[in-house]
């Protein structure tokens, strides 16, 4: 097989490339950011102890883990335009990443709360505390310093994930290599390409992480 890269030069990243790494970029921050709120708010129904909030979050949090994100990405991009008006492959993609991510990321902080003793959160109540301030004052600033590593973890699997916006036409990093390929017709080079430069980022993320971890660790 003879590569050839001779095509690919800056200008053919910045007008391909550029817009699609943008993009992905953009969805990640949203998805994470949108999806740790949500989260955290799923996580603190099913941990509130009453039926009436736990078991509908219980519901949605089991139901969208046990759909391929794929599918989820197609049924959103059929449905959100008849609940909210025509939107774009773009925008779509944004609701469906934070709605789903948000299962992961409720999971997570569950976990985190949990391991956080139980008697700080009996001590927030003996002083007067509601559920909700302990929770704000006490259980959620330790459970997000125990679980960080792990929730940026999932962030790069989100980061990862980004790439199936291509079912609903969204321009992402992915498809922007995509597109260079087809109009050079160097679609092999492109997608190694392509592969290589997820590979680089996530596994340099990956490494800031695991520093993060072991400081976290030494602090502990």
């Amino acid at each position: 097989m003879n590569l050839d890269y001779s095509f690919l030069t800056w200008q053919i990243v910045q007008s391909f490339v550029a817009k699609g790494f943008i993009f992905s970029i953009q969805l990640t921050l949203i998805a994470m950011i949108g999806g740790i709120v949500l989260g955290t708010l799923l996580a603190m129904m099913r941990l509130s102890g009453k039926p009436w909030l736990a078991n509908p979050a219980a519901f949605y949090v089991d139901t969208l883990r046990s759909i391929p994100l794929v599918m989820v990405i197609l049924w959103f991009f059929l449905l959100i335009p008849k609940l909210l008006g025509p939107l774009g492959g773009e925008a779509s993609a944004m609701i469906t990443f934070t709605l789903f991510e948000a299962t992961y990321y409720s999971e997570i902080m569950r976990a985190g709360i949990q391991s956080v003793p139980k008697g700080q959160v009996n001590a927030g109540y003996a002083v007067g505390m509601n559920y909700s301030q302990t929770m704000q004052l006490i259980v959620l600033p330790q459970a997000f310093r125990n679980m960080l590593p792990v929730l940026l973890t999932q962030t790069i699997i989100l980061f990862q994930d980004t790439s199936l916006v291509y079912a609903v036409g969204a321009y992402d990093l992915f498809k922007g290599f995509e597109v260079a390929g087809k109009n050079f017709n160097r679609p092999v080079e492109t997608y190694l390409l392509a592969g290589l430069v997820y590979f680089v980022i996530c596994f340099s993320l990956s490494m800031l992480v695991r520093r993060l971890q072991k400081k976290i660790a030494i602090i502990r």
